[in-house]
């Protein structure tokens, strides 16, 4: 695929996507993945016209939260693409607060807002899946409910024929020639590096005209 300059892409998502943006000014996209996208399709086109990118992240939000305000911040506002990222707060939150996000609940809510846009836009459908890269000895023991959210993610996209960006291989891959702190200081949240990471993926999956050498294949 190629992205029309024309296009309107939307992202959405929990703190990942957020990435700090200011939420009272509807053009900031923030200091991650998606400004790092926004950048190299500007870039690309030069000082022709480029697609307006939407961030619609929030940080903290889970997948019920995302339920909650997917009419008006995905679907009124009528994108070409939409892109979510959402998964690692539905685990984060079991171990740190004991707030249980059963998978096949997440499941049924995140396919059925997959298949809401479906029917209500022609948009094209972009999922990213959550990831982690463990830098304390207790988040290992988090993939016991990652792992089968990941799985619960990717059924979701498949059955809404979505495309899948795979940041948890993406990153994974880099974790070989980086330390994990140096991708995610937390284990979760993205360094510049990793946001370029995941923007690369995005790439090269979503966009075929745009080299993305960092994204594993």
């Amino acid at each position: 695929m190629h992205i029309k300059e024309t296009g309107t892409l939307l992202f959405v998502g929990d703190s990942i996507t957020d990435a700090g943006r200011d939420r009272n000014d509807p053009a900031s996209l923030g200091d991650g993945y998606v400004n790092e996208i926004a950048r190299t399709l500007r870039a690309r086109v030069g000082d022709g016209p480029a697609p307006a990118v939407i961030n619609r992240g929030i940080s903290g939000n889970r997948v019920y939260d995302l339920e909650a305000r997917w009419t008006t911040d995905v679907i009124d506002h009528r994108p070409d693409v939409v892109t979510v990222k959402i998964g690692i707060n539905d685990t984060w939150r079991l171990y740190d607060s004991q707030l249980a996000s059963p998978v096949a609940k997440f499941e049924a809510c995140l396919d059925g807002l997959l298949a809401d846009t479906v029917r209500k836009l022609s948009a094209r459908l972009v999922v990213i899946t959550p990831f982690l890269l463990p830098v304390t000895p207790d988040q290992e023991s988090w993939f016991e409910d990652l792992t089968p959210r990941t799985d619960a993610v990717l059924r979701a996209a498949a059955a809404n024929g979505a495309t899948v960006v795979r940041a948890d291989l993406a990153l994974r891959h880099a974790a070989k020639t980086h330390r994990a702190a140096e991708l995610a200081r937390d284990g979760v949240h993205p360094t510049p590096l990793g946001h370029r990471i995941i923007a690369d993926a995005w790439l090269a999956e979503v966009d075929s005209a745009v080299v993305a050498p960092n994204a594993p294949r």
